[in-house]
């Protein structure tokens, strides 16, 4: 069986994760590109479509092609929700990056989409399918570290800050770090700990940095007129349990204790992060243990492909939960929990308020 599938969006994340990505992907086929930039969706479906391959620069006329099965949704996050839902009426089996949405209620909208037409719906958070997530989720679903009740969520940059795009745009993003690299930690996070009910959060967004002329950026000086979202952001999460969990998020921040997308765990019977390979660490004999887990010799065989590179095994479960209708390892019910914390950190910083979950 060969899906056939339509890229909407043909920047970065597009060239980057989703397109070479399912090129190498067995039954998956590209045969549509929309960008409204022409010669993006030209360029694309010269590197990746097939032979008989279209290019659009409205999206609305690549979703009257019913050949088409699923949908790649790969623009700014403004139009996550109305691009996902239009394809799923379409009669399209949708994957939208990440984040799912700028806000909760357009994420719940995506997911009533998807019951409502009955497509497939999920949302690329493919840290999930790296070597080491996958084996630390395997040691969680075992009860390894027990209960789970503290963690550190991690996605903090030094001098890490997008300057392309709409990255720094707060209308068209929702958000700066947070929402782009704060929402791969936390979805870690919250699927080591299989806990997706937050009872409380509270946060603060900071826009210390932002305003600085020529500073020091990796790709080069950012626009102090342009930079509208926070530099920096942390929140305080508190689930209905007990659990607690502290996300750190930052693009430009003045630390040496860098990371993205990784958590740290802290259990009744162990404890694991991320911060120097994969490490777990417990009491046995009466005698603390640290152990370093090797992933470096061979794949783990948790998910079919994760010893590859993340996003060609994200993509093949995803190609292959639709062939088979089985459902993706990340479900949309589980994205819009990071989308209802995200937002509610926004709401805690611009009120000072805690936000409480119904």
């Amino acid at each position: 069986m060969t899906l056939k599938i339509g890229i909407i969006g043909c920047g970065g994340i597009a060239n980057g994760k989703h397109m070479p990505a399912l090129q190498k992907v067995e039954g998956a086929v590209m045969v549509a590109f929309c960008d409204i930039v022409p010669e993006r969706a030209e360029k694309a479906k010269a590197e990746f479509g097939n032979e008989s391959a279209a290019a659009y620069n409205d999206y609305k006329e690549l979703l009257k092609d019913a050949s088409i099965d699923v949908i790649h949704v790969c623009t700014p996050n403004i139009s996550h929700a109305e691009i996902s839902i239009a394809a799923m009426e379409a009669g399209k089996h949708v994957m939208c990056e990440k984040p799912m949405a700028k806000t909760t209620a357009e994420a719940q909208a995506m997911i009533d989409a998807s019951v409502r037409t009955g497509k497939k719906l999920t949302i690329g958070y493919q840290n999930r399918f790296r070597a080491d997530s996958a084996y630390l989720h395997t040691v969680c679903e075992n009860n390894g570290l027990g209960e789970i009740y503290y963690a550190r969520a991690k996605a903090i940059r030094r001098r890490a800050v997008p300057t392309w795009g709409v990255f720094l745009d707060e209308e068209a993003q929702g958000g700066g770090p947070l929402i782009d690299i704060g929402t791969h930690a936390l979805d870690l996070t919250l699927w080591m700990m299989d806990n997706y009910k937050p009872k409380y959060a509270v946060g603060n967004a900071y826009h210390k940095l932002s305003g600085r002329k020529n500073a020091a950026n990796a790709w080069g000086p950012w626009d102090p007129e342009k930079f509208t979202v926070e530099d920096s952001a942390i929140g305080f999460i508190t689930m209905e349990n007990g659990a607690t969990i502290v996300l750190e998020a930052s693009w430009a921040l003045n630390t040496l204790d860098v990371g993205e997308a990784r958590t740290v765990l802290c259990g009744t019977e162990g404890g694991a992060d991320m911060e120097k390979g994969l490490r777990i660490n417990g009491e046995e004999y009466g005698k603390t243990y640290e152990k370093h887990i090797g992933l470096d010799a061979a794949g783990v065989d948790f998910y079919d492909g994760a010893g590859d590179d993340p996003a060609v095994a994200e993509a093949k479960q995803w190609i292959e939960s639709i062939v088979n209708n089985t459902e993706p390892v990340v479900k949309p019910e589980q994205a819009l929990v990071v989308t209802r914390i995200l937002e509610a950190i926004y709401k805690s910083s611009e009120t000072g308020m805690p936000v409480f979950f119904d």
